[in-house]
């Protein structure tokens, strides 16, 4: 079986030193930015709550054993790491009850912020985005080539890679795409999706491994040409393909570039076509918002926000290379 590689190259020339990276919770601050207010009537009932080391699976779980419901009427807009202190919205499909709060507010780790009735679930990518506030502990490396390299990443941005955590634990996730989905019969990638639909399944985080690490793999033969923020003839801004069901959208430049990578990996894109996921595009430049940063004593502070689906990974590892106490994986 395949040995996938994730070491993607760098835009900028590679990290300049070392850094701690959540040692504490408290380093890796994420608050998502729902964009919307909730229209204060209706069916679902919307939770704001900020957890310290929890996940957000195990905490949707835990408001679903609450309130009596089934896994799949709990909803939330994305995924957020275990290991730091994050601000996330909650639907419950409550149509005829009220929620016992008081459980809730009993939750370890969890702190309720808001609360409020809304017309409709909440889903992957609802919201608007998240803002990080992030400290990199005893930061090693010149100061001025750091500086200057905040600079040029506040300037031209970082290719928009998918974290490492997407893939599993050394790549596992794509290993176990290979295995269940690449050259099987229809009914077997049928059968591959109904148990990722099943609580518990993870049919869908193995199919989305599958074709993040491809939308990578095209990513980063664009940076090793070093036109990952320009853009190639036709296109209107510079994308990649994110594989699934249709007709590229792509120009001609583009789709023969992206079939030229992909041929390395066989029957990959033919597995993701017949896996019920339509054809998308994604930026490959990646742009912090409000990009922030400020040195405190050896502790390097940043600040910025990036919309859903982006990682704060590929902003710093532009930047640095990081460590935990516990070398821990994240969440996708």
């Amino acid at each position: 079986m395949t040995d996938y590689s994730l070491d993607f190259p760098f835009a900028h020339g590679g990290p300049l030193g070392s850094a701690g990276f959540r040692t504490e919770p408290e380093d890796f601050v994420v608050d998502e930015a729902l964009g919307f207010e909730p229209c204060g009537d209706g069916e679902h009932l919307l939770l704001h709550l900020r957890k310290r080391n929890q996940n957000t699976r195990w905490l949707a779980q835990q408001l679903a054993d609450i309130a009596g419901l089934r896994p799949m009427d709990v909803g939330y807009c994305g995924l957020k790491d275990r290991r730091a202190v994050t601000s996330q919205w909650f639907s419950l499909y409550l149509p005829k009850q009220e929620l016992d709060m008081a459980r809730v507010h009993a939750i370890e780790g969890v702190d309720v912020l808001a609360s409020d009735r809304h017309n409709r679930k909440l889903r992957r990518g609802d919201h608007a985005g998240n803002h990080f506030e992030i400290r990199l502990q005893a930061i090693t490396g010149d100061r001025q080539q750091l500086q200057q390299r905040l600079e040029q990443i506040a300037e031209q941005g970082v290719p928009n890679y998918f974290g490492e955590q997407r893939f599993g634990h050394h790549g596992n996730n794509l290993r176990e795409f290979e295995k269940r989905f690449v050259g099987q019969s229809g009914d077997a990638r049928a059968n591959q999706r109904r148990r990722g639909r099943r609580p518990g399944g993870d049919g869908g985080i193995v199919l989305s491994a599958g074709r993040s690490y491809l939308f990578n793999r095209v990513l980063a033969q664009r940076v090793e040409q070093g036109n990952w923020y320009s853009t190639l003839p036709g296109e209107e801004i510079p994308t990649g393909a994110m594989w699934g069901r249709g007709r590229s959208s792509a120009p001609e430049a583009v789709r023969q570039l992206e079939q030229m990578v992909v041929q390395a990996l066989p029957g990959w894109c033919d597995a993701l076509e017949h896996s019920g996921l339509g054809q998308e595009r994604r930026p490959l430049q990646l742009l912090p918002d409000r990009f922030e940063w400020r040195f405190d004593g050896e502790d390097l502070l940043l600040q910025f926000s990036l919309p859903p689906g982006a990682y704060a990974t590929a902003v710093i590892r532009e930047l640095t290379t990081v460590s935990t106490d516990r070398d821990r994986a994240v969440e996708p």
